[in-house]
């Protein structure tokens, strides 16, 4: 079987990256060949988060239109359009209507993030918003055959508009994101994100600094977007994010920060289709973790065992206290964060559960839409 996958963002992006291209060879070893087709290159997924002329930007972007109209010419050739989120970052779905249209083709659409949802852009503000037709999300779960959903408060929304839905979380390649054989003997508190919700870890600064009171400890901050950041009594280390550390990162942390806060960005209901993979990852390098429980990272992992739970400050500082005090404690949870990762988040698990899902597409199990 044949697959072209559309994504709107190349490998550097989370989505394209841990929701379609490591599931290629392991579903190719099932009979499911994807060819994977980014809207953006690495170069142009670069510039478009960085500051710099508007007119080039929106050149190289006609540059990506013609492209995905230039693949058309190959679309019989396939046997399933699979839709990563949307065909392009911005317009109507104009390209999954073409596709679907010209290759007669059943599609399923994966959705990780409630993209229904909207928002206003951090990057583009009110503009960009504008452009994202946020209606699209909707329009493309109708037209499915079926959804891949990154948690059940999605699959709850696709199921609204009397579409069928499967729940396959975003999952770490634990081959990769594996647990560090370092003691450290000063403990590393790390965070790793992106500048969009660098204001959930800015909720902690407080939190942290009162810990610095009583507890020497190290900060790794990771793609918070800021060149310089300072805490009062704490040594920072704050890195842009790269694709090649990200696992060195993820397993160079002895404590995992993951807060969720409301922004301008990020609504309730937002928040609520998150798809908790910061959780995921910590889990497979095996460290403790503290979040906060919204939507899905209330039911990530074992509460007291693999990781703790906290919503006021007061419970983030308690729950970190008491981590930077018990190394051993650490150790334990973080065997068991490992092995519960090993068990229920892993790509060979879930690969074998997407191949059944797009087999059964394809052999018509569900209905294909007109």
């Amino acid at each position: 079987m044949r697959v072209v996958a559309l994504s709107s963002f190349p490998t550097q992006a989370a989505a394209t990256r841990f929701r379609v291209e490591q599931f290629v060879e392991p579903l190719c070893a099932r009979g499911i060949e994807i060819e994977i087709r980014p809207f953006l290159n690495s170069e142009q997924f670069e510039r478009m988060y960085r500051s710099g002329s508007l007119i080039g930007k929106v050149a190289s972007v006609a540059g990506s239109v013609v492209g995905r109209l230039r693949d058309l010419v190959r679309i019989r050739e396939y046997d399933l359009l699979f839709v990563q989120r949307e065909a392009m970052f911005f317009g109507p779905p104009f390209f999954e209507w073409l596709y679907r249209k010209l290759g007669r083709l059943p599609m399923v659409v994966d959705l990780d993030d409630a993209t229904y949802v909207s928002y206003i852009s951090p990057t583009y503000g009110r503009l960009g918003s504008f452009f994202k037709f946020f209606g699209k999300t909707d329009d493309l779960i109708r037209k499915s055959c079926l959804v891949v959903c990154g948690n059940r408060f999605i699959a709850e929304h696709v199921e609204s508009k009397r579409v069928r839905s499967v729940v396959i979380p975003t999952v770490a390649d634990t081959d990769l994101f594996t647990p560090s054989e370092i003691t450290r003997e000063i403990p590393v508190i790390g965070w790793i994100g992106t500048h969009s919700t660098f204001p959930s870890i800015k909720f902690l600064f407080p939190v942290l600094e009162r810990l610095a009171q009583k507890h020497r400890f190290k900060l790794k901050l990771v793609g918070t977007g800021r060149k310089q950041l300072a805490l009062n009594s704490i040594e920072v280390e704050n890195l842009s994010w790269s694709l090649e550390r990200e696992a060195e990162d993820f397993r160079s942390l002895d404590i995992g920060l993951y807060p969720i806060v409301t922004s301008a960005s990020a609504n309730e209901d937002w928040l609520k289709g998150k798809s908790g993979f910061k959780a995921v990852q910590y889990l497979a390098v095996g460290i403790p973790f503290v979040m906060s429980p919204v939507g899905v990272c209330s039911e990530i992992g074992v509460k007291g065992e693999t990781h703790f739970n906290a919503e006021s400050p007061e419970d983030w500082y308690n729950a970190l206290d008491l981590l930077l005090s018990d190394p051993s404690l650490r150790k334990r949870m973080g065997k068991a964060a490992r092995d519960h990762s090993l068990e229920n988040y892993t790509v060979g698990k879930w690969s074998a559960v997407l191949a059944d899902v797009l087999f059964s597409v394809v052999e018509g199990s569900y209905a294909r839409p007109k």
